[in-house]
């Protein structure tokens, strides 16, 4: 026995690299990787900062998708929010909701919050945590429409009164309209939805909503409206660990202790889209996009300005596309500008420049149906390009005053009171010499050779001379 255990243990040592490649051949002809156990044995890290806007849904989606396609065991999503769009926490939401890979939100770090549209994600989750020196809360939908959600802390209802629930402050905001109090419904109702789709404290995700309430991280895991009270990742994968979930459809317990992680970052795609979904940025490409086809139309056959206006004007569109638009503001906006271009080609005395200036400003002022701040029109910038509209308008008015006012140089109008010399005359007829050229020409006065005439008017082209009277001192 030991000969035959030595002689297998020398056959295997000599025959490992052959035996390496059968088996990844082997694993490449069933479709198995060697590190399929290990990719799938990895929780997808998402950073789920900042403003919460298209470019930020997109990702988030992106990722869970991800996730999806390499079966991974978790996805923890690490927030630190104060809010954003109604649209794109929706849309991340839906994904949460439809994702089979189970979706662990952790606010952090220390300092960090998931305020207003973070609290709806944080609600959604599977596994919903925080970290220490952490809040959620204050939901209350301020706009109606697209329902932006502000940041924490931030109170628009200026009779509001406060009050204390524990060791919260929270306010009673009261609504002043039939469809304020319709947005707050429906957003209460989405609130108290995911509560109980979860089993979390459904009475304190209404109170979020309608008295824009808060609470700390510890104050959360008290009342039931998160799950775990997290140190570090690694604490949160440890505290996870054999929970049972709902993913899919299905029922999921947790292996987690230990799970390696993958940072997933924003990729160029996801900074692209969030420069270019910045509404001031988008109105910028727009100017440059109209501004530049009008150029082109005033010089046909430059290209560039034509090339480079399309295609800002396009990207320009497209970030209004995923933004929460008023079209009775990019109606504006852009009624405007056309105003503003026709007084290159319109003589209306600067009534179309000024004109197309006022209707900018005001498009600008409502083209964003948003009351969160990351995605207002900066006032200094509408300024800027309305003043530069409406000098570029000034310029054009000024060239058409001097123009009407500067005597003719050119074409036939040009040679009306030119003045010549008869070169022969018989009757009512002759020729004169005129800037230097030989003109046919009448005369209701007789005339003779040599004397000096002035044009009275052309037809076609025959001159109309009448004598050249002396201007008197």
């Amino acid at each position: 026995m030991g000969l035959m255990r030595k002689f297998i243990g020398d056959w295997f040592g000599r025959n490992r690299a052959a035996l390496s490649v059968a088996v990844v051949l082997l694993g490449s002809f069933l479709g198995v990787s060697p590190n399929d156990a290990q990719t799938a044995r990895t929780a997808l890290v998402l950073q789920l900062e900042g403003i919460v806007g298209p470019a930020l849904s997109d990702y988030i989606l992106r990722g869970m998708r991800t996730a999806a396609e390499r079966n991974a065991p978790l996805i923890i999503l690490q927030m630190d929010t104060p809010g954003g769009l109604d649209t794109s926490m929706r849309d991340i939401i839906r994904g949460i909701l439809g994702s089979p890979v189970p979706v662990a939100t952790y606010v952090s770090p220390s300092g960090a919050r998931a305020a207003s549209a973070g609290t709806y994600i944080l609600y959604a989750s599977h596994i919903a945590a925080m970290a220490p020196g952490t809040n959620l809360g204050a939901a209350t939908p301020i706009q109606i429409g697209d329902l932006p959600f502000p940041g924490a802390g931030e109170d628009k209802d200026q009779d509001a009164k406060p009050k204390k629930d524990g060791d919260d402050a929270v306010t009673s905001p009261t609504p002043h309209s039939p469809m304020e109090a319709k947005a707050i419904n429906d957003a209460t109702a989405y609130i108290r939805s995911l509560a109980e789709l979860r089993g979390r404290n459904v009475d304190w995700a209404e109170k979020a909503v309608r008295e824009a309430a808060s609470l700390s991280s510890s104050a959360a895991l008290k009342e039931n409206v998160i799950d775990i009270l997290a140190t570090s990742v690694d604490d949160l994968l440890a505290q996870a660990n054999g929970r049972k979930v709902s993913a899919g459809g299905n029922e999921i317990t947790l292996d987690t202790r230990g799970l390696p992680l993958e940072q997933i970052n924003q990729d160029w795609r996801t900074e692209l889209l969030m420069v270019i979904t910045n509404p001031n940025v988008a109105l910028i490409l727009m100017m440059i996009g109209i501004y530049g086809l009008i150029f082109e139309f005033m010089a046909p056959g430059s290209f560039f300005p034509g090339t480079i206006g399309a295609i800002c004007l396009l990207i320009g569109l497209y970030a209004l596309a995923v933004l929460p638009v008023n079209f009775a503001g990019l109606g504006l906006i852009i009624l405007g500008l056309a105003m503003m271009a026709s007084e290159a080609f319109v003589t209306s005395f600067g009534v179309l420049g000024i004109g197309g200036v006022i209707a900018f400003i005001f498009g600008a002022t409502i083209l964003i149906d948003t009351d969160v701040p990351a995605f207002r029109i900066s006032w200094p910038l509408t300024a800027g390009i309305a003043l530069t509209s409406l000098a570029l308008s000034l310029i054009i008015i000024r060239l058409v005053f001097s123009s009407h006012n500067r005597p003719v140089v050119t074409g036939s109008e040009e040679m009306v009171r030119a003045h010549g010399e008869v070169l022969e005359w018989r009757g009512r007829q002759g020729h004169v010499l005129a800037h230097g050229e030989r003109w046919a020409a009448i005369s209701e006065t007789p005339l003779k050779k040599g004397q000096q005439v002035r044009v009275a008017g052309i037809e076609g082209i025959i001159l109309k001379v009448e004598p050249d009277q002396p201007e008197s001192n």
